[in-house]
């Protein structure tokens, strides 16, 4: 089997990497990919928001893609797999109507209210005469989401008052405006074929910048998997409650959603409850749940985009732990610095193990070979090991070996869970 994977982030390369030890899997191919994925995949320059310069790539004689996967929400939103579905080739990825459920916050609490999916009450604010009565109704914490694309960076949690109306205000379209969910956050990914859902294993993120979650919410600063602190009948609760009913409304919509959907999820003193849909693999999640995943990747996303998901044998996981912790570049998030040289990749290969090892996000390689940063998460370093305690020292051990003028990490990614797993 050929695969193309459309994208350029670390969420690419370890979709890339998982695909290269698929045995199945003959040739991985990556547009535009960056630095690290040219390890594992043939890279080409392609605009990934052009479906039919990327339909054109899958069709042609160099590629010859049996399978498109697309990586990234953009791409979904605009279109490109339905360009791709209209050659005749299989996609990993919703067509445009089913991605709103991403590309609009306010079409998805739509599809959820339909599907009885337990959510966040909210209102959907078109005006700043509306978005102040909402925030008045919710009182503090105020929750403040554009409801469009904003890379993971469109929501304001906060108890100040006109810091909420001010990103309301910048949002300029649409804005929704919800109560508060208490409790720890659980990211769960599901692959599905429109009828069949898969649900993956679950995983943990953190989004603000810094420490003690701390500083502003960025796209995702490392994640955690599995969660030992988490129920034993929890996917099977979320699989019940939220992602069947999802596939399954917007299949009687005429909308049916093939491909991977990942639920946000609170786990609230109320129950489970839905933060918000993406309609695509999450950064930095993937790279620990893949980690951990040892059922073939090429045949669960080619069994998902030609509807044989009901046929495929039940998943494998290894029993250990993953753990990634993302190496950002100076300024990140607000305005990251570009350009700087990265040293100390050889060494972590060198030195770390086959447990350890690098996924790139904003790189690029110079003719000379030398690795620079290209964006503002540089580098997703992600760890294997017994347990999270195991994973969690060799991450970090790795991400010492890094060096990155002004880059910045957090340092206590699955700490707390390490530390009740211990605990017992």
């Amino acid at each position: 089997m050929r695969i193309l994977v459309i994208g350029g982030g670390a969420r690419e390369h370890a979709i890339c990497r998982s695909l290269s030890l698929d045995p199945e899997v003959g040739a991985v191919h990556c547009a535009p990919g960056n630095a690290g994925t040219a390890e594992v995949a043939t890279p080409h320059a392609v605009d990934p928001l052009d479906g039919d310069a990327v339909a054109a790539l899958a069709a042609s004689e160099e590629v010859r893609a049996d399978l498109v996967v697309i990586g990234p929400e953009a791409p979904l939103v605009a279109g490109v797999a339905d360009a791709v579905r209209e050659r005749g080739i299989p996609v990993f990825g919703p067509s445009a109507e089913a991605a709103m459920l991403e590309g609009s916050k306010a079409f998805a609490k739509e599809i959820m209210a339909g599907a009885g999916v337990p959510t966040a009450r909210s209102y959907v604010c078109t005006t700043p005469e509306e978005a102040d009565a909402a925030l008045d109704a919710f009182g503090p914490p105020y929750v403040v989401k554009d409801d469009g694309l904003a890379a993971g960076k469109g929501v304001v949690v906060t108890d100040d008052i006109e810091q909420a109306r001010a990103h309301a205000r910048a949002c300029g379209g649409a804005v929704v405006i919800e109560e508060f969910l208490d409790g720890p956050e659980v990211s769960l990914f599901a692959v599905t074929d429109g009828e069949t859902v898969v649900p993956l294993q679950p995983a943990q993120d953190f989004k603000r910048a810094y420490d003690a979650d701390e500083g502003p919410n960025t796209g995702g600063m490392g994640a955690y998997s599995p969660l030992p602190w988490a129920d034993p009948k929890l996917v099977d609760e979320i699989t019940t409650t939220v992602l069947e009913p999802t596939v399954a409304e917007l299949r009687r919509r005429g909308t049916p959603f093939s491909g991977l959907l990942y639920a946000g999820l609170a786990l609230t003193s109320r129950g489970v409850r839905v933060i918000e849909f993406n309609a695509r693999f999450g950064d930095p999640e993937t790279q620990a749940v893949l980690a951990r995943l040892r059922s073939p990747l090429g045949g669960l996303l080619y069994a998902a985009a030609t509807g044989a998901l009901a046929d495929f044998p039940a998943l494998r996981w290894s029993d250990g732990a993953a753990v990634t912790v993302v190496v950002a570049a100076d300024g990140y998030p607000a305005g990251p610095r570009t350009g700087d040289v990265i040293e100390g990749l050889a060494e972590i290969e060198q030195e770390d193990g086959p447990q350890v090892y690098v996924l790139h996000a904003g790189t690029r390689a110079d003719e000379d070979g030398t690795v620079r940063s290209a964006g503002g998460r540089v580098l997703s370093v992600t760890a294997t090991g017994a347990d999270l305690a195991e994973a969690r020292e060799r991450a970090y051990a790795a991400v010492g070996r890094v060096r990155l003028a002004g880059s910045h990490h957090r340092t206590d990614i699955a700490r707390r869970a390490a530390a009740q797993a211990a605990e017992g």
